[in-house]
């Protein structure tokens, strides 16, 4: 519920349906985001003690779980959610047939179905830059709510800087995201990486954890 007692708002019909089709017309494998393997800054969180070892993470937009897959792998207790029904289908088939027990539901990061400080850590590799500007205030309040004080949670986003034609429509710059997050959460690293690492796009990586008391006064 929010502050005034109303449901939460989560994604629009279109933009379900958008996502619906995309993983009906290809096959997972095959869209250009998917990776084998995890992300190499959620690799890194992992390997660096940034995840607290064994605690209860959730991965935004989770695709086809290859960043679940690892981190069940390494002894998380791993939770995805997905707008897409054939991504959350792709993470169940793969967890399954890597012997591994995930918890991947449909679900949608603009409106949780989690109760308050649910999760030690989130993950977020590529979720948060196809959310619509106007609703990037939802996001934030839900990533807050779920996420315990002092968690740890690992942000990824393809950056303004990106200039070609390929890659989400809404690309935010570093300052865009430390006004929406940092009443929220603190900044404890971030990271630039150009175009054409690894035949990527231009993305940026941070690392955040959630405020254990009110952001202080500007002065």
């Amino acid at each position: 519920m929010t502050p005034a007692g109303l449901p939460r708002r989560g994604s629009s019909s279109a933009d379900r349906g958008r996502w619906r089709a995309t993983y009906d017309q290809t096959p997972y494998d095959q869209l250009p985001w998917f990776h084998e393997g995890p992300s190499l800054t959620v690799e890194q969180a992992v390997e660096r003690g940034f995840l607290a070892p064994g605690s209860a993470v959730l991965d935004l937009g989770c695709g086809a779980g290859s960043n679940l897959l690892f981190l069940a792998r390494r002894g998380y207790e791993a939770h995805g959610i997905d707008l897409a029904p054939g991504a959350v289908a792709a993470a169940r088939a793969r967890a399954a047939s890597a012997g591994l027990r995930l918890d991947v539901r449909e679900g949608d990061a603009l409106a949780l179905e989690f109760p308050a400080g649910r999760f030690a850590a989130l993950v977020d590799i590529g979720c948060f830059h196809t959310v619509p500007i106007r609703r990037r205030g939802a996001y934030a309040q839900e990533a807050a709510r779920v996420l315990r004080p002092g968690g740890g949670f690992v942000l990824s986003w393809v950056a303004r800087e990106h200039e070609t034609d390929t890659g989400p429509p809404h690309r935010p710059s570093l300052a865009e995201v430390v006004d929406l997050l940092e009443s929220r959460f603190l900044f404890v690293r971030t990271e630039f990486r150009p175009a054409g690492e690894a035949a990527g796009p231009a993305v940026y990586h941070a690392w955040l954890t959630r405020r254990l008391r009110p952001q202080p006064p500007a002065r």
